[in-house]
């Protein structure tokens, strides 16, 4: 009778915690437009300054690290990032199912909104690049032009004022018809970063328009950081190729990519990420930190590294660091000639570590890191 009352009671345990699993809400595979907006406005918290204008990347060597994610982290999973353009490519390569990019500026939400107009706008590469830079599309490009070819057509381009007026035009159009809450200033400031872009061409770079925070980065151009190539020599852009730039397109479509403002060192805004990936029993496949931690002091890291701790991660999630000249001589596969350097690094372990009460100093970070070309399974 004990046992038959034992095992009745762990028969009932098991069925209500598959009964709780299955009523949980599940990782969308698409947001409407009314949630979209609403995770916007629920999950980011008050924004912040930051000295520089951020409109493109400066990270020529964010490519590097693909080989290494392809290695070590799980398909499909869900991305986290901060900047611009970058986080498309890296969406792409882990084929995510949702994204969340978080930056301390407002201005990078307004950004990624205008790409996301441009995406629906566009049905194909060469149209996007026509419409981010106000230039006629060139005769002779298909689906088939390889980056390079794509990117070399318009390089003469001059800038067209009709169609830029029109374009701008057509993403306030596309942010009113889908509903988002935006403030006159922001749409100024949309006007703003297109005609940036507009002036600035394929060729523009992160100085364009904007201080620049270190002379160890040499500025490289949309054209370029959409030309590199990882160690292999393959080009992982989201303006590769077709396929690259269609994959996000449609989560772009289906509002699964979502800007958010807040400070990784905030209160907020990632603590409200982990809770809803949480809520939806889904991890963090990979972080992209750049080179944030670099900006914050001691006191702020750690409350990062405390936020980081707080998100639903497996054995396989990865950040992505960039790691500038000097401080990179601290990794022991430096060599000389390497200059700045993308990284990768396990965090489940990281998290382990700060849960136990390690608090670690970047430069011992720094120190922990792998080589990711080797990761890879490739070699320098």
């Amino acid at each position: 009778m004990i046992f038959r009352r034992s095992l009745f009671a762990a028969v009932l345990i098991v069925t209500v915690v598959v009964s709780m699993a299955a009523q949980a809400p599940a990782l969308p595979s698409e947001i409407s437009d009314k949630d979209f907006w609403r995770m916007i406005v629920d999950l980011s918290e008050p924004g912040g300054t930051y000295p520089y204008e951020n409109f493109v990347s400066n990270e020529l060597q964010y490519q590097d690290v693909v080989p290494a994610l392809k290695a070590t982290t799980k398909p499909g999973g869900v991305y986290i990032g901060v900047g611009p353009e970058q986080n498309f490519t890296y969406a792409s390569v882990l084929q995510s199912k949702l994204a969340f990019v978080i930056d301390i500026r407002r201005q990078n939400i307004l950004e990624l909104l205008m790409y996301k107009a441009l995406f629906e706008m566009s049905p194909n590469r060469a149209d996007f690049v026509s419409n981010l830079f106000s230039r006629v599309r060139p005769a002779g490009l298909n689906t088939k032009t390889t980056s390079a070819a794509l990117f070399a057509a318009y390089e003469s381009a001059k800038v067209d004022p009709d169609l830029q007026a029109k374009n701008l035009q057509a993403i306030k159009v596309y942010m009113t018809r889908h509903g988002y809450e935006l403030r006159s200033e922001d749409f100024s400031n949309i006007e703003k970063v297109h005609q940036v872009f507009s002036r600035g061409g394929p060729g523009i770079t992160y100085e364009f328009s904007s201080a620049s925070p270190s002379s160890l980065v040499r500025p490289s151009s949309y054209a370029q950081i959409m030309n590199t190539t990882d160690p292999s020599g393959k080009n992982w852009a989201f303006l590769a190729n077709e396929d690259n730039y269609l994959f996000v397109r449609e989560m772009q479509r289906k509002n699964l990519i979502v800007p958010l403002v807040g400070d990784f060192a905030g209160p907020a805004v990632i603590r409200n990420v982990g809770r809803y990936l949480q809520e939806r029993r889904a991890t963090v496949s990979v972080f992209y930190i750049s080179n944030v931690e670099t900006y914050l002091d001691d006191s702020q890291r750690q409350a990062f590294y405390a936020n980081v701790a707080a998100l639903p991660v497996d054995s396989s999630s990865m950040f992505i660091r960039f790691i500038l000249g000097n401080p990179a001589r601290g990794l022991p596969w430096w060599r000389q000639g390497m200059g700045n350097v993308s990284t990768v690094a396990p965090m489940s372990e990281f998290i382990s570590q700060i849960k136990s009460g390690r608090k670690p100093t970047f430069q011992e970070i720094v120190r922990e890191t792998k080589d990711p070309v080797v990761l890879g399974g490739l070699s320098r």
